[in-house]
């Protein structure tokens, strides 16, 4: 069990999130889940000390790379300036296929570059990752990696 900690899910669609924190459920991640369904809304909670998500507690940030009002690149060009958040594993969760999404955002510093599955049974399955990532342990064998 993991307690104590923070994950950052940066997603637009309802549905993403739910499967996602039922993904999280599923393999035993305990956690407080802070969702933002727009870029403008991550960037408040990774830009503000005062207000924001608390960098000691941040375990993960799960983010999709097609938000609204700030996307998901240049969320992680603002991580990486971070001296506050640059510990923070980043693992990129989309449905784009591009090779040149991936290569920026790898260079960006995203640890993982996961493409949405198709079937709930494959979603759930990512748990395992977000697990992996939370504890600091390196997931391996990820199905739907670029």
């Amino acid at each position: 069990m993991i307690d104590m900690s923070s994950v950052l899910l940066a997603e637009d669609n309802p549905a993403d999130v739910y499967l996602i924190r039922e993904a999280l459920k599923e393999h035993g991640v305990e956690c407080d889940i802070r969702v933002a369904s727009d870029g403008k809304e991550v960037l408040g909670l990774i830009e503000d000390e005062e207000t924001g998500i608390a960098a000691d507690d941040l375990r993960l940030i799960i983010l999709d790379l097609n938000l609204p009002r700030h996307d998901g690149i240049e969320i992680l060009e603002r991580l990486k300036e971070s001296t506050r958040l640059a510990h923070v594993p980043v693992v990129v969760l989309t449905s784009s296929d591009s090779p040149q999404d991936k290569l920026v955002a790898t260079h960006l510093g995203a640890r993982r570059y996961l493409r949405k599955p198709s079937s709930l049974e494959q979603f759930l399955g990512l748990g395992l990752i977000f697990k992996e990532m939370v504890e600091g342990v390196s997931a391996r064998g990820a199905s739907h990696e670029d």
